[in-house]
């Protein structure tokens, strides 16, 4: 009788131990999680991911949770603590996650219709500054440390042009440098830039059209560098293939319709993506590698 009452005691005891199982990922009590880095209003970016959940969740299995962290750091941590599935994330970012935790991109942002971007320096139109080499000497605006298009790109174009100015400061955002420029604040400025559309400037000086609607007179682009590889959706190593490619298809599909096109473009500044794998990103990861080993 002892034993079979000991016998019901431990069965009951390993039974109960059951629910604590996980739940699969992609239910409603595990679903993935996707991460959008903060890079415009955070209301913007909450009412638009609102959208594409709602779409990844009719056209794959899965159940979704969007996440807007504070910074891309905290998506780069997340990828190893496997808090986060996958992020639309910027390079450097990406070259982190991808450094530590093998994390993969399997999308690129199109932006203007293709799918790489370049820095641009820009100058009032009533400076002396007509080139980059006349920058030597003189005061630059730049993004933030970790911005590659707006710091890390344009440091590597100083340096291969061997042009070294006299100080640099950071505004942390595009328009601010923008507007450092335009108030003539600073001598000179980098930031992202995007060729025109239809008439219009795509460039980081559209940012400041409501306050300043004389910037695309006023502060003008003197030096474009290289293109690179836009941002990418990354994703994270271990993430089943499977489930890789049904989010992969339904953000694709995502992008090709009215409201998804509406929404991307509010949240990433993007026009649609395409496909893309690490070895894109090689001469990213390369600068990067160079000039901020910090990220090592």
């Amino acid at each position: 009788m002892m034993r079979w009452l000991v016998l019901i005691v431990v069965g009951s005891f390993l039974c109960g131990g059951c629910h604590l199982k996980k739940d699969a990922l992609g239910t409603a009590k595990n679903p993935i999680k996707f991460y959008l880095v903060p890079s415009v209003d955070v209301k913007v970016l909450e009412d638009n991911s609102k959208q594409m959940k709602a779409f990844l969740e009719a056209h794959t299995p899965y159940k979704f949770h969007i996440t807007i962290p504070q910074s891309y750091i905290a998506v780069v941590e997340s990828f190893g603590t496997k808090r986060a599935d996958v992020a639309a994330i910027n390079s450097y970012g990406y070259y982190l996650a991808h450094k530590r935790f093998g994390a993969e991109a399997r999308l690129t942002v199109i932006r203007g219709g293709i799918a790489t971007y370049q820095s641009q320096f820009i100058s009032r139109a009533d400076s002396k500054i007509k080139t980059l080499k006349d920058l030597k000497g003189k005061k630059v605006a730049f993004v933030d440390p970790s911005s590659t298009s707006g710091y890390l790109l344009p440091l590597k174009t100083l340096k291969d042009q061997n042009v070294e100015p006299k100080e640099t400061v950071f505004g942390m955002k595009h328009d601010s440098v923008v507007t450092m420029v335009y108030q003539k604040r600073v001598d000179a400025g980098a930031t992202y830039y995007s060729p025109p559309q239809n008439g219009r400037i795509e460039d980081a000086r559209r940012l400041v059209k409501t306050q300043y609607p004389d910037v695309e007179e006023q502060v003008k682009i003197i030096y474009l560098s290289d293109p690179i590889p836009n941002d990418p959706i990354v994703y994270r190593a271990d993430l089943p293939e499977v489930m890789k490619e049904k989010i992969t298809d339904a953000i694709l599909e995502f992008a090709a319709t009215p409201d998804g096109a509406k929404a991307i473009d509010l949240m990433l500044g993007a026009s649609g993506f395409k496909r893309s794998n690490d070895a894109d990103y090689e001469s990213v990861r390369e600068m990067l590698k160079e000039l901020a080993p910090e990220g090592s």
